[in-house]
C-alpha cells in the first residue's frame, strides 16, 4: 500500500481508476437525464461497447429492476464482435424502471483461452496447469459459500488427474464457465451509471385512435349525448379501433362564443367551441349538461371497455372568460392595464373566446399546478386512461415533467398523447418529459423522399428511444391540402401510410366518408365541427369503412406493424411508389408495403425483394400473400414488377415467407 505521503498524489487517483470502459450504452436518452421508453412484458435489447487494455477476456452482465423493486435481476451479456455487447431485459410492471451494466476481467476465461491455444499448438503446459489449479484455489477463497463444494471438487479432480492431458481436459470443460460466473470472481469490476426506463403498457405503442364529437351524434338537429355515443360503439369497434377520443366535453362559455366557421357572432342555438372551457355550470371537472351527467359518462366508459375500447379525453389547459376559476382565482390569469382579461392569441390568430392561465403568477404557485393535476386525477377516477393534451408546447416544460410523473406514479396505466405541431427539438423534448406518444409531421409528408427520410429518422436515436409517433391522418384543426384534392384514392393512400408506418395512428370522424371541403386556401374544414353540430351518415356511399377495418385487422395480426420501429426502405424504381418493409427483430413476421402516392394515375415499377435479409441468394424463391385479399403466390428471383391502379386499391401489403 502506498505510504500516506502519496495519498493525494495524482498517481494514486490514476491507480484507482477502472481498467475497463463501458461506452455507447443504448437505449439512453441524454446520458440518462431522461428515461428511455419501453413496454411492460416485452423484451428490451440493451447494447453497449465494452473493452479494456490488453488481451484478457471480459464478461458483462445486464442488471435491471422494475418500479419499487429492491433486488436487481441480471443476465449475461453476449459479445457481438468489435467490442459490442448486448442482452435483453424484461420488466413486467408498469412505471419507472432502471438498468445498469457490470463488466469485469474474466480471469478464468482468459486462462482457459490461452491454455487451449498453447496445448493445441504443442507447447508444454505443465506450469500452466499448475497455475490453473492455483487460480481455482484463489477463486474459491473469495467465492460465495454455496459454490465451495463444487470448487473443492474441481481442485480435487485436477490433483487426482494422472496426466497433463487429463488435467487440461478438466480445466477447459465448457461447464466451468457457468460455475466461475457463480463464483463471482470479478477483478476490476466496473458498473455503469443507472439508466432510467419509462415502462408502459402495450397501448402506449400500438393503438388505433378514433376521434369524434359526442354532441354531433344526435338526430334531427338534436344535441348528441353520451347515450348516442354508446349506440355507435359497436360500429367503431367493427372498424378496428381501440381508443375512442373526445374533444373537451365540459361546459362551454357564452362570452365571445364563436359561430359557424369561426365567426365572431354566435346565434342563440350555436354550441360554440368546446375549447372555450367553463361556464356557470362548471369547469374542467364537469361535463356539458346537454351531453348528460357524470353518471352517464361513467356508464359510457364502462360500455366502451366491455367492447374493448378505452376512452381518451382532451386535456386543454385553457378557459373561457366564464370559467369559475376567473371568479375564484383571478390571480391565476393575466390582466391588461385597463383591467380587461388577456385573451389567447397566436398572431395573427386571436381566440376571443379563450383565456390562458398564467403558470408562474405569484398567486398561481403551486395551487394552479395542483388544481390542474387534480383535474387529470379526477378523470382517471371516472375511468379515463388516456389524455390527448392540447398544445403542450405552449405550457412550461417543468409543469409537464412533474404532472406526468405524479399521475403515473399513482396510475402507471395512464397514457399521455402530445398534440404538439412545433419545432423538432420541442416535440422530442416533450417525449423525454414523459409524453407516451405524439402527433407528428406525418400529415405534411407527401413525397417518397419526404416519407422515407421521416420514417427513417423516427427509427434512429434519439427519436426511437424517446418519441412514439401517432400518425393522425386528419384532425378537426387540419384538413390537409393533399386530401382536399385527391378524392377517395387519396384517403386510402394516407390510411395505408399511417396504419403501416406506425403502431399508432388516428383519424377524426368524417375521414371514413372522405370529407374534404375546405375553407378556400386553408387547411381547415368548411362548416367545421369545432363550431357547429355535424351529424353524418356513416354508411354513406363512397365510404372506406371496409378498407379501414381490414387495415386495422392486418395490424392486429402482424406484430411487425405494431410499432414504428423495424422500418426499412427498399428499392422500387418509380418516385411515385413508396416501397418499404416492416419486420420483427427475428424476421418471423416480415411485411412488404408498396403504396402509390399518385391518386389519379396507375403507376408501375420494377422492385427488389429483400432476399439478402433472409439469407437467400438472388435467384431464390419467396412466398407472398396479399393481406388485403388473401391471394398467395411464389416469386422467383430478386427483381420483380408491380402495377398499382388507384381506382382499384392504391397500395399492396404482402407478407413474405421463405419457401419450405
Amino acid at each position: 500500500m502506498p505510504s500516506p505521503r502519496y495519498a493525494d498524489d495524482p498517481v494514486i487517483h490514476a491507480i484507482q481508476q477502472p481498467r475497463l470502459a463501458i461506452e455507447s450504452v443504448q437505449p439512453v436518452v441524454e446520458g440518462g437525464r431522461f428515461a428511455a421508453k419501453c413496454l411492460s412484458g416485452k423484451p428490451l435489447t440493451v447494447n453497449a461497447v465494452i473493452f479494456a487494455d490488453g488481451h484478457d477476456q471480459l464478461a458483462a452482465d445486464l442488471l435491471w429492476r422494475g418500479n419499487g423493486q429492491a433486488t436487481w435481476q441480471r443476465v449475461p451479456m453476449q459479445m457481438l464482435g468489435n467490442d459490442r455487447w448486448a442482452a435483453s431485459l424484461l420488466i413486467e410492471s408498469e412505471g419507472r424502471g432502471e438498468f445498469a451494466i457490470e463488466a469485469w476481467q474474466d480471469i478464468y476465461a482468459s486462462f482457459r483461452y490461452e491454455l487451449v491455444k498453447k496445448y493445441g499448438a504443442g507447447v508444454p503446459v505443465s506450469l500452466e496447469v499448475q497455475e490453473g489449479a492455483e487460480l481455482v484455489r484463489r477463486i474459491r477463497s473469495q467465492a460465495p459459500q454455496e459454490t465451495h463444494p463444487e470448487l473443492d471438487a474441481l481442485v480435487a479432480r485436477i490433483e487426482e488427474a494422472q496426466s497433463i492431458e487429463e488435467r487440461v481436459a478438466v480445466l477447459v470443460e465448457p461447464a466451468l464457465g457457468e460455475l466461475m460466473r457463480r463464483a463471482e470472481y470479478r477483478p476490476h469490476l466496473l458498473r455503469s451509471m443507472h439508466y432510467p426506463l419509462d415502462v408502459e403498457r402495450q397501448l402506449a405503442q400500438f393503438a388505433s385512435w378514433y376521434e369524434l364529437f359526442p354532441r354531433s351524434l344526435g338526430s334531427d338537429g338534436r344535441h348528441g349525448t353520451f347515450a348516442d355515443v354508446q349506440a355507435r360503439i359497436p360500429e367503431i369497434v367493427q372498424l378496428g379501433f381501440d381508443v375512442l377520443y373526445f374533444p373537451p366535453i365540459h361546459p362551454i362559455g357564452s362570452t365571445h362564443r364563436k359561430g359557424p366557421n369561426n365567426s365572431l357572432s354566435a346565434g342563440p342555438d350555436d354550441p360554440g367551441s368546446p375549447y372555450a372551457i367553463g361556464s356557470d355550470e362548471g369547469g374542467h371537472d364537469t361535463v356539458h349538461p346537454q351531453l348528460g351527467s357524470l353518471d352517464d359518462f361513467r356508464e359510457l366508459v364502462r360500455v366502451a371497455r366491455e367492447h374493448g375500447l378505452e376512452v381518451a379525453l382532451d386535456f386543454a389547459v385553457q378557459c373561457s372568460p366564464d370559467h369559475p376559476w376567473l371568479r375564484q382565482h383571478p390571480g391565476w390569469f393575466s390582466w391588461r392595464p385597463d383591467g380587461s382579461i388577456r385573451h389567447a392569441e397566436n398572431p395573427p390568430k386571436k381566440y376571443e373566446d379563450i383565456v390562458n392561465v398564467e403558470f408562474y403568477a405569484e398567486a398561481a404557485l403551486p395551487d394552479l399546478w395542483l388544481a390542474l393535476r387534480d383535474v387529470v386525477l379526477g378523470w382517471v377516477e371516472q375511468g379515463v386512461t388516456l389524455f390527448r393534451v392540447d398544445n403542450p408546447h405552449t405550457k412550461p416544460m417543468p409543469f409537464w415533467e412533474w404532472l406526468i410523473a405524479d399521475v403515473r406514479e399513482r396510475h402507471p396505466e395512464v397514457i399521455f398523447l402530445s398534440e404538439a405541431f412545433t419545432r423538432p427539438a420541442m416535440m422530442a423534448r416533450l417525449g423525454k418529459l414523459g409524453f407516451s406518444q405524439s402527433y407528428t409531421y406525418f400529415t405534411w409528408r407527401n413525397t417518397k423522399a419526404e416519407l422515407q427520410a421521416y420514417f427513417t429518422e423516427l427509427n434512429q436515436p434519439p427519436w426511437r428511444h424517446c418519441y412514439r409517433p401517432n400518425f393522425f391522418v386528419n384532425t378537426p384543426d387540419i384538413n390537409p391540402y393533399y386530401l382536399q384534392r385527391s378524392g377517395r384514392p387519396g384517403f386510402l393512400i394516407r390510411a395505408a401510410l399511417a396504419t403501416m408506418g406506425s403502431g399508432l395512428w388516428g383519424m377524426y370522424s368524417g375521414f371514413e366518408l372522405c370529407e374534404a371541403e375546405p375553407v378556400p386556401g386553408k387547411e381547415e374544414y368548411f362548416d367545421s365541427e369545432k363550431y357547429q353540430l355535424r351529424p353524418r351518415d356513416y354508411q354513406a356511399p363512397g365510404n372506406i369503412n371496409g378498407e379501414i377495418a381490414r387495415l386495422n385487422q392486418i395490424r392486429r395480426e402482424n406484430p411487425a406493424l405494431q410499432t414504428h420501429l423495424g422500418f426499412q426502405a427498399y428499392s422500387a424504381w418509380n418516385e411515385n411508389i413508396f416501397y418499404f418493409g416492416k419486420r420483427t427483430d427475428d424476421l418471423s413476421n416480415f411485411i412488404l408495403i408498396a403504396i402509390s402516392l399518385d391518386p389519379e394515375r396507375p403507376q408501375e415499377a420494377y422492385f427488389e425483394l429483400p432476399l439478402w435479409e433472409l439469407g437467400l441468394p438472388d435467384d431464390a424463391d419467396l412466398q407472398g400473400e396479399d393481406l388485403m385479399n388473401g391471394h398467395r403466390w411464389t416469386w422467383h428471383g430478386k427483381v420483380q414488377w408491380m402495377r398499382i391502379e388507384p381506382w382499384h386499391l392504391p397500395f399492396g401489403i404482402w407478407r413474405i415467407q421463405t419457401v419450405r
